[in-house]
């Protein structure tokens, strides 16, 4: 999943490694979060200039795919891991490329710029996954659509502070020049309507590659891995309403231990009646979305 700075597993906005990820396969999903946790926040660190944050994640880079005498433990059980695995090194490699243009660029000019990075940034993340369980490739474009829908979902929470604290704007710049907005107003107390207009717009097409994403879990054999998928769904689908109705701009707009709970166990209580009874106790994803 898409990495908030700063913080740790049990932080982040959608499950990390969860009980319903097979155990012997847990230890491998967190080396690799926590690689991606280490290169992320070198490329968020305020202490460091862009030169040398893009040297240190090119060191990753290089030490991911050969031994050097200076490394990081992250980056060694990375590549233990893969070596175990064999799930491909481009997982970890896109995630460094995405980090070095977050060092090296600070604006998104458009939506398909903005999705470009996703492809980078997050979608790698859901491939990893359906690597690592050895799903059918064929899930990939649902995975992608999920995964870029939960990045963009953590760019709107965070666009007042991404700018004030880190200088970037994910929001797309070409749609704020259309309502006659700067980025300046990022530093607004609370979202004129017309950057409301901007993040409604937004989360239209988040919500469109959720609907892309709908088919994930039953594409998946794996039932644990299915489940998480089928939680994720929901969480997002409740952030993404919530966003609809909230303000990032004047407070945190996230989710709470109720909305956990209760996309846990529609998720799951999904997928047990799909794999159970088929797909006919299952009702429409378009239909399910509406209780989420």
């Amino acid at each position: 999943m898409p990495l908030s700075p700063g913080k740790t597993a049990g932080d982040e906005n959608f499950p990390v490694g969860s009980r319903l990820i097979d155990a012997r396969l847990r230890p491998h999903v967190m080396a690799y979060y926590r690689f991606a946790r280490a290169a992320d926040d070198i490329a968020d660190s305020p202490d460091l200039a862009a030169a040398e944050k893009v040297a240190r994640l090119s060191a990753f880079e290089e030490n991911l795919t050969q031994r050097s005498d200076h490394e990081a433990g992250v980056v060694t059980a990375m590549r233990n891991s893969l070596a175990i695995t064999r799930v491909s090194p481009d997982r970890c490699l896109d995630l460094l490329y995405a980090f070095m243009q977050d060092a090296r660029k600070s604006r998104r000019e458009s939506w398909d710029d903005l999705l470009d990075y996703c492809r980078l940034s997050a979608n790698p993340v859901g491939r990893y996954l359906l690597d690592l369980h050895g799903e059918n490739p064929a899930a990939y474009p649902a995975s992608d659509a999920l995964c870029s829908a939960l990045q963009v979902l953590n760019h709107l929470q965070d666009c007042g502070d991404d700018f004030r604290q880190l200088n970037r704007v994910y929001l797309p710049l070409d749609w704020l020049m259309s309502e006659g907005l700067s980025e300046e107003v990022l530093v607004s107390c609370q979202a004129p309507a017309s950057l409301r207009r901007v993040i409604g717009r937004c989360l239209d097409t988040v919500d469109v590659l959720l609907a892309d994403a709908a088919a994930l879990p039953g594409q998946m054999t794996n039932r644990g891995l299915a489940m998480e998928a089928a939680v994720i769904l929901r969480l997002a689908r409740r952030l993404s309403a919530r966003l609809r109705r909230g303000d990032p701009l004047a407070a945190r707009v996230a989710l709470s231990k109720i909305d956990f709970l209760s996309c846990g166990l529609r998720g799951v209580s999904v997928v047990l009646s799909r794999r159970l009874f088929g797909s006919q106790a299952v009702s429409n994803p378009k239909m399910e979305a509406r209780h989420d």
